[in-house]
């Protein structure tokens, strides 16, 4: 049983930055693979991107990569996503997720957190 905890959203201006962290309890957290997704008002849940468990090899969505950044420190339980160059698109509720492979698809993440809400003015 893993639980999840977001933090780290708020309000920012286009161009910005923001980190996100994801606190996780339980023991094995660092079995897990983990991944970040988003979910703007009105639309589908979006992959964002995913760390191993040994924080090697992160796979990102193509809208994001070279602006995102996830990694992990599985002394402190936690996994992060670091947000540069943010644009009005990528206004959305964030969710940290733990699954056990390299999965884009949201369904085969087995534990979630409450989601953090990012929101990019222009």
């Amino acid at each position: 049983q893993v639980q999840l905890v977001e933090s780290g959203g708020g309000l920012v201006q286009a161009g910005g930055s923001l980190r996100l962290s994801c606190a996780a309890s339980g023991r094995t957290f660092s079995r897990y693979f983990m991944g970040w997704f988003r979910q703007a008002p009105d639309k589908e849940r979006e992959f964002v991107g995913v760390i191993s468990w040994s924080g090697g090899n992160p796979m990102y969505a193509d809208s994001v990569k070279g602006r995102f950044t996830i990694s992990r420190d599985n002394a402190k339980n936690t996994v992060y996503l670091q947000m540069n160059s943010l644009k009005p698109e990528d206004t959305a509720v964030y969710y940290c997720a733990a699954a056990v492979g390299m999965y884009k698809d949201y369904l085969s993440y087995h534990y979630w957190g409450q989601g953090t809400q990012v929101t990019v003015s222009s």
